[in-house]
């Protein structure tokens, strides 16, 4: 019986928890044939010049080679790290697993929830800052929120020690 392939989600703001959050899948998650989307979700006051056409649906699916170039990582205000598009391309060659990239816009919270269900992705990871109770309670949870609102199992990976971000 062939393996069914997956489809799973990553939440990525190129912090050092999420890249951590993608270090850890591609190396105890991600198997041959799978699909990965990284979720990006920009404030809803970035500039980006496809914002209004995509507003309410996120922009279209790009795959890995067309989001690493740099007009296309401009136009929509992103700043992707590096070392994480080179993770990725080389999982993506290795694996045999297709990566491709969505963008959002508005609350981080609701908007990976709904890239769960717009996605359909079979599982999310995305990184933990590591707040303490107080801040979290202030500042809120992105990573707290999608464990007990997705539709999907959530797997949050927690950043280097140390890490602020």
């Amino acid at each position: 019986m062939a393996a069914e392939r997956r489809t799973i989600g990553m939440g990525m703001d190129y912090s050092p928890s999420s890249k951590a959050a993608a270090r850890w899948a591609v190396d105890n998650l991600l198997k041959a044939g799978d699909r990965i989307i990284l979720v990006h979700v920009l404030p809803k006051g970035a500039d980006a010049s496809h914002k209004e056409l995509w507003k309410s649906t996120g922009s279209p699916l790009l795959p890995l080679p067309e989001f690493m170039e740099m007009n296309v990582q401009a136009r929509y205000g992103l700043n992707p790290d590096k070392e994480i598009l080179e993770i990725l391309q080389a999982a993506s060659k290795s694996k045999q697993v297709e990566v491709l990239a969505k963008i959002y816009w508005g609350d981080a919270r609701e908007k990976l929830c709904e890239a769960v269900d717009d996605l359909k992705v079979d599982s999310f990871v995305l990184g933990c800052r590591g707040l303490g109770p107080l801040k979290r309670a202030l500042l809120g949870s992105v990573s707290n929120y999608v464990v007990n609102n997705a539709t999907c199992p959530v797997t949050v990976v927690r950043g280097p020690i140390g890490s602020s971000a």
